[in-house]
């Protein structure tokens, strides 16, 4: 481990390169902030330490949040933010590739905490207890599956793609750490749309100011509407939300959009029509459409829709990526059998940006977490039962890897990883085979759940590594000791969400009368079912799977379009209004380089929203849970200075949407303030 500090290492004073963010023209190569040959420390006691301690604490954090509070925070940003805010304090000069190796390391606990949270829960609610070990195993193997079948891919997403996807959190994220490491200007902007942002944030979600999540139901026409049709528009009016919008950029958020409307303006109305000559419940749902709100026709039946789409997508992007990833099992022979040596001596030569754990010790790797999966549903699922083991074993390695490039495709593009729609269905395929093969009751519910859970756990890494190595990749971090110390914070933060979920369910308990879980109690309704012989909404599915295919023929995304549908319409109405005001910024003005800095300033100032509203949503609920802990079961901030009653009347939703405005000017404004030096 390296110690050392070197005394004038080369590093870009001005942040990140010019062409960070978009394509690069013929014979252009990008320059990261910290060159090949002049590395600044990275695997250092300071950094490895404090990724561990951060990885435990987060791990902790984000368990108990996630099922007391029902949120599931991304702790990448605040780790990064307080991995600067200490090397600043304590005077720690050359920082920037030891905070990059301190936010890898950490940022391992929100995406294990929430492949666990999302399934293990449901156990419980099911009367099923699960003991430390399979939770502990179920998120370790998940975690390290996902980060293995990423790495070979590593090249082709951070790489081979530059200037594709907008890498939304990423950019929030490298925007951090650059800024607090040469401080100046750019630090001056970020921590100033931090504190717009976070305040703005803190103000609706915390104290109630105004309303969260605005919708046309406030006027009388809207609510007119809404219930005699079942149309409604809603948004999001949070300053994270549009921030990551301007991110992502006007493309992108219009299909993502596009695909919202379709599922709330044309499929939520059409269902409502036809289900108003239908007395009785349809599917697995409890009351009839006629009776239903827009979110409940969404829930029980439009969202399907978006997650047949989602795997339809994944299979049309495997189809297309098939020559990447014959790539992969041809390199891994070629290394494995010894003829592929020279390629590697030559691509170590290169310098360390291109190095990656060698494809021989990956393969070996994942063997070896192969074995250790079919040894746990063996032995600690299904009690010595091979058939049942080895055909558990299959579904886990086949969906695990052909959609982690789903999931990493889904964070480079809009920075939300539909893991929850993925498991799910991973969980309806499962119960199906699972049953076919004679497993059903109490025991193929826990092993379904736990092949839910360690894909859910692939997928969420799979899709939360590919932030980090796209960050490593910007600013000039080796992607081999991302990699190696990526397994010590998987290891941590599986045995801590093990740890807190254990506590949490002999505290409280899950399920009604205890801890909502609600991600959880999805899958749980979903599973007993299917586990009982009632089906599953498969005509709904292959609607979204024709969908997908059609979307491909018209050359447009069918992933990005999907996730639209899947995601409810207030999470993508924000993303929509960002990416328009990023188009406005960059049409502000016909001179390139001023065009070019008003969007970088753009892009900063936005990342300090993603930034300033991750830190205030953890300190809202956290406050929110020691209350709840501390003091009664049902407090909360705006139960306690008054202002809950307001936060839900129309006027507090009027304002809301006035706010938002006010916030859409202020990034517009602030972003034209940049100057050409």
């Amino acid at each position: 481990m390296d110690n050392g500090v070197q005394e004038k290492p080369y590093m870009r004073e001005d942040g990140l390169p010019e062409n960070a963010y978009r394509k690069l023209k013929p014979g252009e190569k990008y320059q990261p902030v910290v060159p090949s040959g002049a590395p600044l420390p990275e695997i250092t006691k300071y950094s490895v330490l404090w990724g561990m301690f951060y990885a435990v604490l987060f791990s902790a954090a984000a368990a108990y949040l996630g099922l007391k509070i029902g949120q599931v925070f991304e702790a990448a940003i605040p780790i990064a933010i307080l991995a600067v805010g200490f090397s600043y304090v304590t005077k720690r000069k050359n920082a920037l590739s030891e905070n990059v190796i301190i936010q890898s390391i950490g940022a391992s606990s929100g995406v294990v905490v929430a492949g666990a949270i999302f399934t293990i829960p449901g156990l419980y609610i099911l009367g099923i207890e699960a003991s430390f070990f399979q939770i502990f195993l179920a998120s370790l193997f998940g975690g390290f599956l996902g980060i293995l079948f990423l790495i070979p891919f590593r090249k082709y997403f951070v790489s081979d793609m530059h200037g594709e996807f907008p890498f939304p959190e990423a950019t929030a994220t490298s925007e951090v750490l650059v800024a607090g490491e040469s401080g100046g200007k750019q630090a001056k902007i970020l921590v100033n749309a931090l504190i717009v942002g976070g305040l703005y944030d803190f103000l609706v979600s915390g104290l109630g100011l105004w309303k969260e999540v605005v919708s046309t139901r406030v006027f009388s026409w809207g609510k007119q509407l809404a219930n005699s049709v079942k149309l409604e528009f809603n948004v999001n009016i949070g300053a994270a939300v549009m921030g990551l919008g301007y991110i992502v950029g006007l493309k992108y958020a219009l299909i993502i959009a596009c695909g919202s409307f379709l599922s709330w303006w044309v499929f939520i109305p059409a269902i409502f029509h036809i289900g108003k000559f239908v007395p009785g419940p349809i599917l697995n749902a409890v009351q009839p459409i006629s009776q239903m709100l827009p979110g409940d026709i969404f829930t029980e039946y439009v969202r399907h829709i978006g997650i047949g789409g989602i795997a339809a997508a994944g299979i049309i992007g495997i189809i297309k990526s098939r020559k990447i990833i014959i790539g992969a099992f041809k390199l891994a022979g070629k290394e494995l059998s010894g003829s592929g040596k020279d390629k590697t001596e030559q691509k170590v030569q290169q310098g360390r940006l291109h190095r990656d754990i060698s494809m021989k010790w990956n393969v070996i790797l994942i063997l070896a977490s192969i074995l250790g999966i079919f040894a746990f549903f063996l032995i600690l699922v299904l009690h010595g039962n091979f058939i049942h083991a080895l055909v558990g074993l299959g579904i886990v390695v086949v969906i695990s890897f052909l959609f982690t490039t789903v999931a990493a495709r889904a964070i480079a593009i809009v920075g939300t990883n539909p893991v929850s729609g993925m498991t799910l269905m991973t969980l309806i395929i499962s119960s199906v085979i699972l049953v076919a093969i004679g497993l059903k009751g109490n025991q193929g519910m826990l092993a379904a759940l736990l092949i839910g859970g360690v894909v859910c756990t692939a997928l969420s890494m799979a899709g939360g590594f590919i932030t980090d190595l796209k960050i490593g990749y910007w600013l000039g971090t080796s992607p081999r000791n991302q990699e190696r110390y990526k397994f010590l914070g998987t290891f941590l933060a599986a045995a801590s969400v093990g740890l807190v979920i254990l506590m949490l369910y002999k505290t409280y308990g899950f399920g009604p009368g205890g801890l909502e879980a609600p991600q959880a109690s999805a899958m749980a309704a979903v599973i007993k079912p299917l586990m009982t012989g009632q089906p599953a909404p498969w005509l709904l599915y292959m609607a979204g799977v024709i969908l997908a295919i059609v979307l491909e023929l018209l050359g447009i995304p069918p992933l990005a379009f999907a996730l639209g549908m899947y995601l409810p319409l207030y999470l993508n109405t924000p993303i929509l209004a960002g990416g328009i005001i990023a188009h406005l910024v960059a049409k502000s003005t016909k001179d390139k380089s001023l065009q070019s800095a008003r969007k970088e300033r753009g892009t900063l100032i936005a990342s300090g929203f993603i930034a300033g509203g991750a830190i205030m949503g953890v300190l809202a609920a956290s406050i929110v849970f020691i209350g709840k802990t501390f003091i009664v079961d049902d407090w909360t901030i705006m139960k306690a200075i008054g202002t809950l009653a307001w936060s839900k009347s129309s006027g507090a939703e009027i304002l809301g949407f006035v706010m938002f405005v006010l916030l859409l000017f202020y990034l517009y404004w602030d972003s034209k303030r940049a100057k050409i030096d």
